[in-house]
């Protein structure tokens, strides 16, 4: 009877599961992703202790034993799996020297340009194998000039150098890291005619306090520790511009690229903090204002030019190596011509703790979930890809290759890109999306505990200090979505935990950090893939895409605000073409979701049976109207960037900024102060409504 009775009870409840709707069957697999059942910190742990055993930089064996690592854990998740490989330009340090030398006392010094390894450091025996501190892509070459400190090296900073009569030519500059990508330094540098750049981790910004111990002690960039990066302007294999470096094909030389100026025309080298700081003590002349100064123990910084002298000389290697990118591939049940796509880059310029292993471990979390989703009956409606990327630090190469080979596809099935670079970095949740990705992500938060206070969600936590979630817009070529949402208009997000951490691309940011200080219990890890993976199952598996361009038309009305502030002043340009748009978009926007309530109404709790050909229709209006956001021509200056709304400033390619060529042309128009220049603007502001114009008709789906 016992036995009778248990068979009968397994035989109820497999026949309820069996009469469960397709919403309620996916909910439920949706419910077991984020459970404890399947999420695992131990081995997220593992996984990103493997990743990191070894610095991995582009191109290096150790990247290609890290690329089959990956590939293991996606096929043993029962995940296809395959790698595709480019043949790209990269770039190494040859030789490199800095002397300083004090043109009144004569006396110079030799700096070591070494990062120091620290007592206990269990990866003494493969710091050989990190990468000796450069610049990738710099200008090879020899600088010898007095010094002059110019703060971050912004446009604006060396417009108060100008205030203050100092003339930059001839000079080698010294600036500090931040607020600006180091490319845009080095152009700005270049721009006024500075012959070359040093650039330093001031302990202001990457030390803590001057009380501060640094690591392994403290979570704080030690004295020596130096910040590798590439300060290629562009993105993708700066000899294939446009097109992918797949076998035989059409390249640039680097004598052609150095014309196009993307990449720096003078010598560059990154230096530490120790070492910056021995250099502010060489220069004299004005003192600089005080947001241009150090912490309390520093010198007053001065802005020269000299007494100090800098001979600065860089040779840099320029090489055709193999990249890998790893592509896994869940096949949708239902639309397997529609993609899901999930990214994380896997290169580092040393070990890769946080930058970017923390999402790759991630991303394999996800993986393996997925993977036990699979073997519980799970299928997605669509296609869900996991790219884990390649040569990503030297200017988003891997990803940027893929989509460019695989333009057309993508643009006419992705459904949306999900990137995760640093997924954790420390405390704080935070991301950045197109306006339509908004409420999902919010609803995600909403779903997952908050690692560092089980009680509330990470929702809870993210809107503590504000009164509604604060997202980011995702700009230039700060991470791998650049090619998907800037290039082709591919709906996009970015998700993390932390924002910024100070031993940013040093040879510190190793899995002692990360178990000291960046997620000792592995929580962080584990609720970002939680996000990120519960993300990409609504995605793949709702009927209707949950969009939202209600939230996009609310954004660019507020972003029209700042607009109007930023060109107040200017009667004759006008924007009342945009305001039209936007209201065109806002009602389109109204129309599409009150015809998805209308489809759902109509069916009640049959959905599954709705007219499959009307829902895809819809959800193609839906998935489409993210490119037409894009324009062939491109941003003013820099065509690549395809998307008029959200994009990187000619000046920042870290920023992400709001109609980026109008405020680019504005920029310019008040430097000229000329009729042609504010017509530039007028032509901009046209552009910018044309595309939003043309996305309210895809969203309608009619024609005019």
């Amino acid at each position: 009877m016992i036995k009778t009775s248990i068979i009968i009870t397994l035989l109820a409840i497999a026949t309820s599961y069996l009469l469960l709707t397709p919403t309620k069957k996916s909910s439920y697999y949706h419910s077991l992703f984020i459970s404890n059942s399947l999420s695992d910190n131990v081995s997220v742990s593992n996984n990103l202790k493997v990743l990191t055993h070894r610095p991995h930089i582009a191109g290096s064996e150790a990247n290609n034993e890290a690329a089959a690592y990956v590939v293991s854990i996606l096929t043993s998740s029962n995940i296809p799996t395959h790698v595709t490989s480019y043949d790209v330009a990269l770039a190494y340090p040859f030789s490199r020297s800095l002397v300083l030398t004090n043109s009144s006392t004569e006396s110079s010094f030799s700096f070591n340009l070494r990062q120091e390894s620290y007592e206990g450091d269990p990866y003494a025996d493969v710091i050989d194998e990190v990468v000796p501190t450069f610049h990738a892509y710099a200008k090879s070459g020899t600088a010898i000039g007095y010094v002059v400190y110019a703060n971050y090296g912004r446009v604006e900073d060396y417009l108060k150098l100008k205030e203050m009569g100092i003339n930059v030519s001839n000079t080698v500059v010294l600036a500090k890291y931040g607020k600006v990508y180091r490319g845009d330094i080095v152009k700005n540098a270049y721009n006024e005619g500075a012959i070359g750049v040093v650039i330093y981790s001031d302990k202001k910004d990457n030390g803590g306090s001057d009380e501060a111990k640094w690591f392994p002690n403290e979570k704080w960039l030690p004295p020596s520790g130096v910040q590798i990066g590439g300060v290629y302007s562009r993105v993708g294999d700066p000899t294939t511009p446009g097109w992918a470096s797949c076998g035989e094909c059409e390249r640039l030389s680097m004598d052609e690229v150095e014309k196009g100026g993307d990449v720096p025309l003078i010598p560059s080298l990154p230096v530490s903090g120790e070492d910056g700081e021995k250099i502010i003590r060489s220069i004299g002349g004005p003192v600089a204002e005080d947001d241009w100064q150090g912490s309390k123990d520093a010198p007053t910084y001065r802005v020269g030019p000299g007494p100090g002298i800098l001979n600065l000389s860089y040779t840099g290697q320029q090489v055709i190596a193999t990249i890998q990118n790893v592509i896994g591939v869940i096949e949708g049940a239902e639309e397997p011509d529609r993609f899901v796509i999930l990214g994380n880059h896997r290169d580092a310029w040393t070990f890769g703790a946080v930058d970017p292993n923390s999402g790759t471990a991630a991303l394999l979390e996800v993986a393996q979930r997925l993977g036990k989703l699979q073997k519980k009956g799970w299928k997605p409606r669509r296609t869900i890809i996991l790219c884990n990327w390649d040569a990503e630090e030297y200017g988003i190469i891997g990803s940027t290759e893929w989509v460019e080979e695989n333009r057309e596809i993508l643009a006419s099935r992705t459904v949306a890109y999900l990137n995760v670079d640093s997924a954790v970095g420390g405390p704080g949740f935070r991301a950045s999306a197109t306006p339509q990705l908004e409420e999902l992500i919010i609803k995600a938060t909403q779903k997952v505990k908050d690692p560092d206070n089980s009680s509330q969600s990470i929702y809870d936590s993210w809107t503590d200090s504000n009164s509604s979630p604060q997202f980011g817009r995702l700009g230039g070529r700060v991470s791998d979505y650049a090619p998907f949402l800037q290039h082709v208009g591919i709906p996009a997000a970015d998700i993390a935990f932390g924002k910024g951490y100070p031993v940013y691309h040093s040879q510190y940011d190793d899995f002692v950090w990360m178990t000291k200080f960046g997620d000792p219990v592995f929580q962080r890890h584990v609720a970002a893939a939680s996000v990120w993976g519960l993300v990409a199952l609504w995605l793949a598996d709702e009927e209707f895409l949950p969009f939202n361009y209600s939230s996009y038309a609310k954004e660019l009305q507020l972003s029209m605000e700042s607009l109007k502030n930023e060109i107040s002043n200017e009667d004759i340009i006008n924007l009342s073409p945009m305001y039209k748009s936007i209201k065109e978009l806002e009602k389109a926007a109204t129309k599409i979701n009150e015809q998805i309530k209308e489809i759902e109404a109509s069916k009640g709790w049959k959905t599954w049976k709705m007219d499959h050909l009307k829902v895809r229709e819809l959800n193609d209006r839906l998935m489409m109207a993210e490119r037409a956001f894009t324009d062939r021509d491109g941003l003013l200056g820099i065509p690549w960037y395809k998307h008029l709304i959200y994009g990187p400033s000619k000046h920042n390619n870290y920023g992400s900024q709001s109609f980026p060529g109008i405020y680019d042309a504005a920029k310019m128009a008040r430097s000229l102060h000329s009729a042609e220049s504010w017509s530039q603007v007028q032509h901009e502001v046209w552009r910018v409504s044309r595309v939003i114009k043309h996305a309210s008709l895809v969203l309608s789906g009619q024609l005019t």
